[in-house]
């Protein structure tokens, strides 16, 4: 068993995995030297992807609190990701204490990680699980048992469509997720794009890694908020949307489109 209580055969540490490397970008300890190594070279193919990967992580926290705001009380966040403070829950609980978070990755490590870091809190669920099974998400019982699905739901999708191919139909499952959702309902959703820059060298780097780097367009991006009312500013690479801050340097070569939708009423 690792320390963190997953089997160790669980770990595949002889290829980089996503979560890792987006770990290691954000300053995170729970990544290996494979990982640290595809960080660096993902820095070296794109500058600007240590500030885009913080970006993209301030625009979560961003959205997060714009649509606790405006009344959502429980989110859906699938891709979860390795656990980075402040979590969506800690973010969701500086607007409102009573918001109820299910996370959903399909990597037992994060699962693990995620257990450990939630142990004890009520509010929330960790479920291992597949985004290409979006049926089986929306009906998992510990998903069920923190979200109701009669009522508005804030759906995340945050740099997590870019891992799945164009054969996987990203945008089937983005519509069964929708059709799941009640009216009132957002998605808040973050994508890669080469739209900025040649990005093969990134994608080069991801060829490696357990899942590969699949870049869209900002149309073939947009396209995915079908069903959803894009709030203003619409689609924006992610340090434009609502900043709270001034974007850092470097901010109109970052990679990650970002926006809101409202399913509506």
């Amino acid at each position: 068993m690792s320390e963190d209580g997953v089997r160790a055969e669980l770990i595949d540490t002889s290829r980089p995995h996503p979560a890792r490397i987006y770990d290691y970008l954000l300053g995170g300890k729970d990544n290996y030297e494979v990982d640290q190594r595809a960080g660096d070279a993902l820095v070296a193919a794109a500058p600007e992807a240590r500030i885009g990967v913080r970006a993209n992580r301030d625009f979560l926290r961003r959205a997060v609190r714009h649509v606790v705001r405006a009344g959502v009380r429980q989110i859906l966040d699938i891709g979860t990701g390795l656990p980075t403070s402040p979590n969506v829950h800690e973010t969701a609980a500086e607007v409102a204490p009573d918001v109820r978070v299910a996370y959903v990755d399909n990597d037992p490590i994060v699962k693990a990680h995620a257990d450990a870091l939630l142990s004890g809190t009520g509010v929330t669920s960790v479920v291992l699980g597949d985004i290409r099974d979006p049926r089986g998400i929306v009906d998992h019982p510990d998903i069920r048992r923190v979200i109701d699905f009669d009522e508005p739901v804030a759906l995340l999708l945050v740099a997590v469509l870019h891992f799945l191919t164009d054969a996987e139909k990203p945008a089937g499952i983005v519509a069964a997720l929708r059709d799941a959702l009640p009216p009132g309902s957002h998605l808040i959703l973050s994508h890669a794009t080469g739209d900025f820059a040649d990005r093969t060298d990134a994608q080069a780097v991801y060829s490696k890694a357990t899942a590969t780097l699949n870049l869209r367009t900002r149309p073939e991006v947009e396209a995915l908020f079908t069903g959803f009312d894009l709030l203003p500013p619409g689609l924006t690479q992610v340090p434009f949307w609502h900043p709270d801050t001034p974007p850092p340097p470097g901010s109109a070569q970052i990679g990650f489109y970002g926006a809101v939708g409202r399913k509506p009423v």
